[in-house]
């Protein structure tokens, strides 16, 4: 095991000059101090960074890193014989990630043992090269791409990792079974905005040394970009379903209209009832299936996942809302027959506010992909008002990495959406006609199964015509089948929204769907068939 000493590891860095630049001020703890470092430390570190000039010069790598090719940062491997933690009796494994490639920003990381924040110094004896000659004086204070961590998640007797953040503010975590999918940011700016997104990035990570009887691990994240600055601490308590508890303050340099607090990104390509964007065998293509809400009012709502034609967003006011998400609700293998990819096992995240967010929207981002290799798919929550410059503002909130919905809330739940092209059953005087067909299952439906009268289909447009509603049981579900057919003028856009109830007891959550018809595209059409 690669273990320094800290005081060895302090004679190396004390020439190092490991923090680099203006940005990041002196991560020891004061002279003095009674207490050990800790949140208040980073953000003190981030009120000073947001009142300094953005220093983008601080956060370059040598070339022969940045100009390693995707295969060559593959061969790039941590030696899990140097994993720290490893003697002193923990169940958690700290495992740094190499820089180069795409991962081109320097993470400092630190190791906070009995209140003392020491700082990890760069060496190539802690990698494998593969077929990539070993860098040649590489400075100790060069830095990292980010971490993760391993632990005893899935079997007492084998490390799996649990969380790693990589990339940007991106970091990702699994529960017991999950394979590695979509992702979480600590903070999106202008994601879907008119001008191009920023992204912050971590100048700096700290981590608390576990002990043999941990059971959650603390880590602190210091953010930069041009325009915010900001402090994070993650508490991470691994399980069946592993949960991160976050705080974050964040100090912009400059008002910030569009901001996304709690962001997820995923990869949509096709589901059920896509089939014209299927390239190959899979029935399915997709990280997550479902934006999950449950709003301020304590309303359920659930909105398919869709691979648009074009950028789409949809957005959902609300005020103080008490979760929402991106899911993996489809659970059955056969429903994306890939044995490497298993996206039957991605997990999907649970986001829980702490607190009044108070006035705001949920913001679901869905950017056309005829490729699986890129995250097309963002939520996250957008304040209603613009985080005024030099002013601190906290966000508290839960990430759950999940398996299942069922236990969220006690209604009936969509378990299958299908509808054809965004002009399918033809077109009368200048409307589109399209139909929708929701499964819901779960919940009270099968006790209705011998009395499905009693059942009502509530279902409603912001635009245009609903034309036909037919409710259906459906037995091998033990739930029921809902037929929506709508109609909307040429050039227009509509919500559509639909749940069931029997007399006023609502029985399922809130299925929604945009949909539109292109300027033209009826006309079209009917012309057509003349």
């Amino acid at each position: 095991m690669y273990s320094p000493s800290r005081r060895a590891l302090l004679a190396l860095l004390s020439s190092a000059a490991l923090l680099a630049g203006r940005s990041v001020v002196n991560a020891q703890a004061p002279t003095g101090a009674t207490k050990g470092f800790g949140y208040d430390d980073v953000v003190q570190q981030a009120t000073a960074l947001a009142r300094q000039p953005f220093d983008a010069e601080s956060a370059k790598i040598p070339a022969e890193l940045s100009n390693l090719t995707y295969d060559s940062y593959r061969e790039i491997r941590f030696r899990r014989d140097k994993a720290f933690w490893r003697e002193n009796g923990s169940d958690f494994r700290l495992l740094p990630f190499h820089l180069g490639f795409l991962h081109n920003k320097p993470v400092q990381v630190h190791i906070i043992n009995h209140g003392n924040a020491i700082p990890i110094p760069f060496t190539t004896g802690l990698f494998e090269y593969g077929k990539v000659p070993v860098p040649k004086g590489l400075s100790p204070a060069l830095g990292f791409a980010g971490f993760a961590v391993t632990t005893n998640l899935n079997d007492p007797k084998v490390q799996d990792e649990v969380i790693s953040f990589l990339g940007a503010s991106y970091f990702r975590l699994i529960g017991r079974g999950h394979r590695y999918g979509l992702s979480a940011r600590s903070l999106a700016l202008n994601v879907g905005g008119e001008g191009p997104e920023e992204f912050p990035f971590m100048r700096a990570l700290w981590v608390e040394e576990p002990s043999r009887d941990t059971t959650e691990l603390v880590i602190y994240a210091l953010l930069d970009s041009p325009s915010v600055a900001g402090a994070f601490r993650y508490v991470v308590r691994p399980g069946r379903e592993t949960h991160m508890d976050v705080t974050a303050t964040i100090i912009p340099r400059r008002e910030i209209e569009r901001i996304g607090i709690a962001p997820l990104t995923s990869m949509f390509q096709a589901g059920e009832g896509d089939l014209g964007q299927r390239t190959d065998f899979r029935p399915e293509i997709h990280d997550s299936d479902g934006l999950m809400l449950q709003s301020g009012g304590g309303e359920w709502i659930w909105r398919p996942i869709r691979n648009p034609k074009a950028l789409r967003i949809s957005s959902f006011g609300d005020k103080n809302p008490r979760g929402f998400g991106l899911m993996q609700r489809d659970r059955d293998f056969g429903s994306y027959q890939d044995l490497e990819a298993r996206y039957d096992a991605r997990p999907g995240y649970w986001v829980q506010p702490q607190g009044d967010w108070g006035e705001g929207r949920i913001d679901l981002i869905e950017i056309p992909t005829d490729n699986e290799a890129f995250d097309n798919i963002v939520a996250c929550w957008t304040p209603s008002k613009p985080l005024p410059s030099g002013q601190a503002a906290e966000f508290r909130y839960r990430i759950s990495a999940i398996s299942t919905t069922w236990n969220l809330h006690p209604h009936a739940q969509v378990q299958q959406t299908f509808n054809g092209s965004d002009i399918e059953d033809g077109v009368a005087e200048g409307k589109g006609t399209k139909r929708f067909i929701v499964d819901f299952a779960g919940g009270d439906l099968a006790y209705y199964q011998n009395e499905p009268d009693r059942l009502e289909l509530v279902a409603t447009t912001t635009a245009g015509t609903i034309t036909t509603k037919i409710l259906t049981f459906n037995a091998p579900l033990k739930g029921a089948r809902a037929i929506v057919d709508a109609t909307l003028p040429d050039g227009q856009s509509a919500e559509l929204r639909m749940f069931l109830r029997a007399r006023n007891r609502t029985l399922s959550e809130t299925w929604t769907a945009t949909w539109s018809v292109p300027p033209g595209d009826a006309a079209a059409l009917q012309s057509s068939k003349k």
